[in-house]
């Protein structure tokens, strides 16, 4: 491993850290451009008219009454911008509503012993009046000067302010450039199919994530080399043994035996009726039927109608219409798996469907022996077949009716689930929703 792999730039590691030395040298150079508009080390500028008044009222409040008009002719001489006087006690004022920030200063500056106020003799609005602490009053003129800025105002905020967002916007966009491959690693994996019609996985960004892309884009292809190998060689087995079955099916018929004929024409029967369910979960596995909408009452009904024609006790309830967004073909033959197993055990069974906002859920209820709660989960699992309550005929099914329904509900973005009926039986629960997007495979 080499000594500065980590700041490999194509590496996610090697991004963050460039990311951080940017972010660092971003920083200083704010910093520096703040310094120099701010210039802390430059010569502070004379006082302005409200200091130079501030430190004369000091001065005149810690003199003697004596010595104050000798102090106020010599701020006067020194300062005539001032145009400090000693105002006589109980003249007529006029004091100003205003109260600009040079009058905090001053107030701040004085103390609470002096009384600051803004005077508006005729036009001039800059005379400022000072009461001493021992009830005497000054008057003189200040110029509020420049506006000094507010901290929030001022470089230094401006600068952390604009710190704050920018740290805020790199990290933003390092958590979307980091989760937005992984995101693509979910719809990779959730619209993965065996046809071939998915798209690969892009594979860029940094040098790990497009690592992981590859191997993602590999796997699929394996996997789907595999499946469809084992399809071709259940399809050619499949094919080899329809020929031996029907000679054999020929021959069973020269047999005089009336009670071998008839056994060896069952599981003549049975053989082919196995092949052929094989090979209809293997089609199910690559078959991608559109999605349309369909009247999902309408095929309800259609399906108990066509088990009562052929002397079963089947009902439907629920709804006279109801709409959803389905593939019609498949969840015709996933309901018609239910029946076909509910028939097998109960002497009536009930079809229900119930929708509710954006999901809508059909029940296959049967009046037969159910299915123990150990056994429940196992029993979705192809050739698993039911427990010793339910397996009242073995030659009935080979454990594919249910693992075929719960695949075509899974590829409709729902689920399939087993309850127990109340007194006896089993309720087969399939929920869907009413609006789904299409999806390739289960």
């Amino acid at each position: 491993m080499r000594l500065f792999g980590f700041f490999h730039l194509k590496g996610i590691g090697g991004q963050i850290a460039a990311l951080v030395v940017a972010s660092i040298i971003a920083l200083h150079l704010i910093l520096t451009l703040s310094f120099l508009i701010s210039r802390p080390d430059r010569v502070e500028p004379p006082p302005d008219g409200a200091h130079q008044l501030a430190n004369a009222a000091l001065l005149l409040g810690s003199a003697e009454p004596g010595e104050r008009p000798r102090l106020i002719a010599d701020v006067k001489r020194a300062f005539p911008k001032l145009e400090i006087e000693e105002l006589a006690p109980g003249a007529a004022l006029i004091v100003d509503d205003g109260d600009g920030q040079h009058l905090h200063g001053m107030r701040w500056r004085l103390g609470h012993q002096y009384k600051v106020a803004a005077l508006a003799p005729n036009a001039d609005a800059h005379r400022v009046g000072i009461t001493l602490p021992d009830g005497s009053m000054i008057a003189g003129r200040v110029d509020p000067g420049p506006r000094q800025p507010r901290f929030w105002g001022g470089p230094w905020m401006m600068t952390l302010l604009f710190v704050l967002i920018s740290v805020t916007m790199l990290g933003l966009w390092a958590a979307y450039a980091l989760a937005k491959p992984l995101s693509s690693f979910a719809r990779a994996a959730e619209g993965f199919s065996l046809d071939g019609t998915a798209e690969p996985l892009p594979e860029r960004g940094p040098e790990e994530i497009r690592s992981v892309a590859r191997a993602l884009n590999r796997m699929q292809e394996r996997i789907a080399r595999l499946m469809s190998d084992r399809t071709k060689m259940l399809a050619a087995i499949s094919h080899d043994l329809r020929t031996p079955i029907t000679r054999l099916r020929l021959r069973a018929e020269f047999i005089e035996d009336e009670t071998n004929r008839r056994r060896m024409l069952i599981d003549l029967d049975q053989m082919r009726t196995m092949l052929e369910s094989v090979l209809s979960l293997l089609r199910n596995d690559r078959k991608v039927e559109a999605v349309t909408l369909v009247d999902i009452a309408s095929t309800l009904q259609l399906i108990a109608d066509q088990f009562a024609d052929m002397g079963h006790t089947v009902h439907y309830e629920g709804p006279a219409q109801a709409t959803a967004v389905a593939r019609p073909d498949d969840l015709h033959r996933g309901i018609t798996n239910l029946v076909e197993n509910a028939v097998r055990f109960g002497a009536e069974v009930t079809i229900r469907l119930d929708v509710s906002g954006t999901k809508l859920t059909i029940d296959v209820e049967d009046d037969g022996p159910g299915i123990s709660d150990e056994r429940k989960e196992a029993m979705l699992e192809p050739f698993v077949r039911g427990d010793d309550a339910r397996n009242m005929d073995d030659t009935a099914g080979f454990g594919l009716g249910l693992s075929i329904a719960r695949a075509i509900a899974l590829a409709h973005g729902g689920e399939l689930s087993l309850h127990d009926r109340t007194p006896h039986g089993l309720i087969v629960r399939m929920q869907l929703p009413v609006w789904q997007q299409p999806r390739l495979a289960a």
